[in-house]
């Protein structure tokens, strides 16, 4: 027996997943079940990996952002290991069973930190994901100790999910010479013959036609699950070209029978974060849960959907999610139309679509990019962006926006300080085009200071 039919995990009964028609994609081919488990303080929902019996907890933690002391004197942020901690045994204690991280993510630092946390309970009560995330050499010996150390930092002697990471950028030719021209896609290949990798996988961003490449070679690789950004807004509105709509997306690994892991289904809390309008219409239909937890229960009424990823750097949020999870409730046609709508509406705002992933991270110049984007897309949700001179409460907005700039990111740290050379620029996931965007910044935040803001 291999190791990997012996860490099959027996399934259970299965509940129907409740009700949803009339999404334009079709919620009737599923290998997953639904399942509930008794933990402390509610029941977790389950979806049970038809392939190999997995039972994953539709909520899973991203460990892109965990929670950071900020370094003193020059030295570069630290994870609070003690807070990750706390999180990691609050989740876990609640049925939070699967943890997705990566060598790339908070500058090498999640992996270490995630294995320590973890590594406190019985291996076989946890899956871990993580990715080969060779982003910056396609070196197969440099990608090949990223991969073994991958083992060290998370203290195990197996992946449950392993990723490619990314792909897409760059198209097929990247590809091709991040995995397949060095070899590595028959190593990785032989490793998951082996046991040491159990599932094997990729996450995407990029164009259609690269996706429809990738899924193709299915014959080839015999993918075991898929990761997509899905979220409702990204269902119908992903920022083309460079990005696919999800609900092709999902249309596409769905007739493959695949299990998707979905990222980002708040859109780095772009979909917390909504405008007051978008907010007060949620809230008039369920005044006692959270605006998150819509777009939770959105990606969870697809039955394709393994397991939703969200990253929890405070107990808040943590709980918040556990409470959606604890008492899922799939959205019936009528609430996943609302969503839709307010998705037509969202598209027309003007934010900046960055997901505060920090790829992009850090700046060679010290700007805080995530966090001038997220000021930025704030002053629109919260509409205090002033818009010209004629506002009757211009000197009212100008005020709040410029204070509350200074207030959140640091004047060596700010916008002016971009000085273009477009190092971010490859590693953004959503392509924003961040020189072009922070000078735009600049240019409104010097307007807004000598008082020349034209409409």
């Amino acid at each position: 027996m291999t190791r990997r039919d012996f860490l099959k995990v027996a399934g259970t009964s299965s509940i129907a997943l409740g009700a949803v028609a009339a999404t334009g994609c079709s919620l009737n081919k599923s290998n997953t079940n639904d399942t509930t488990l008794d933990v402390e303080g509610g029941k977790m929902e389950y979806r049970t990996n038809s392939r190999n019996g997995d039972k994953v907890s539709l909520l899973g933690f991203g460990c892109m952002r965990w929670p950071m002391i900020t370094g003193k004197n020059g030295e570069k942020d630290k994870i609070d290991q003690d807070a990750v901690n706390k999180l990691v045994d609050f989740a876990y204690k609640h049925g939070v069973n699967y943890y997705d991280t990566s060598p790339a993510y908070l500058q090498g630092q999640s992996e270490t930190a995630a294995g320590i946390a973890l590594s406190r309970y019985p291996r076989k009560s946890y899956y871990i994901a993580t990715k080969l995330s060779n982003f910056n050499t396609w070196d197969k010996d440099a990608s090949l100790r990223m991969y073994h150390d991958s083992f060290e930092q998370l203290r195990t002697d197996y992946f449950d999910y392993y990723l490619l990471h990314a792909i897409g950028g760059g198209g097929v030719d990247v590809f091709n010479k991040r995995y397949v021209d060095n070899g590595l896609m028959d190593f990785l290949m032989k490793e998951r013959e082996a046991g040491r990798i159990r599932n094997l996988g990729f996450s995407f961003h990029g164009t259609q036609d690269a996706f429809d490449y990738f899924i193709a070679l299915n014959d080839k690789y015999h993918w075991d699950f898929v990761q997509i950004e899905m979220n409702y807004q990204d269902w119908q509105h992903a920022q083309a070209p460079d990005n696919v709509n999800a609900d092709y997306l999902y249309e596409q690994i769905d007739k493959l029978g695949l299990p998707i892991v979905a990222m980002e289904p708040l859109l780095g809390g772009r979909l917390v974060n909504v405008p007051a309008n978008i907010a007060d219409k949620l809230k008039e239909r369920e005044p006692q849960n959270s605006i998150a937890s819509w777009a939770f229960r959105f990606v969870g009424s697809y039955p394709r959907v393994l397991t939703a990823l969200s990253g929890m750097e405070s107990m808040g949020p943590l709980e918040d999610n556990l409470n959606t999870f604890r008492h899922f409730k799939p959205l019936n046609a009528d609430e996943i139309k609302l969503l839709k709508d307010l998705a037509d509406i969202m598209d027309k705002n003007p934010t900046i679509p960055c997901n505060y992933c920090k790829y992009c991270m850090p700046c060679p110049y010290g700007v805080n990019i995530p966090e001038i984007f997220k000021h930025y897309n704030r002053a629109i949700n919260e509409g205090f962006k002033a818009e010209s001179k004629e506002q009757a409460d211009y000197q009212k907005l100008r005020r709040k926006y410029l204070i509350s700039y200074d207030r959140a990111i640091e004047s060596l740290r700010q916008a002016n300080h971009c000085i273009g050379c477009h190092q971010c620029e490859p590693h953004c996931p959503q392509t924003i085009k961040i020189p072009t965007e922070l000078k735009r910044i600049d240019n409104y935040i010097e307007k807004l200071k000598r008082g020349t803001l034209e409409a």
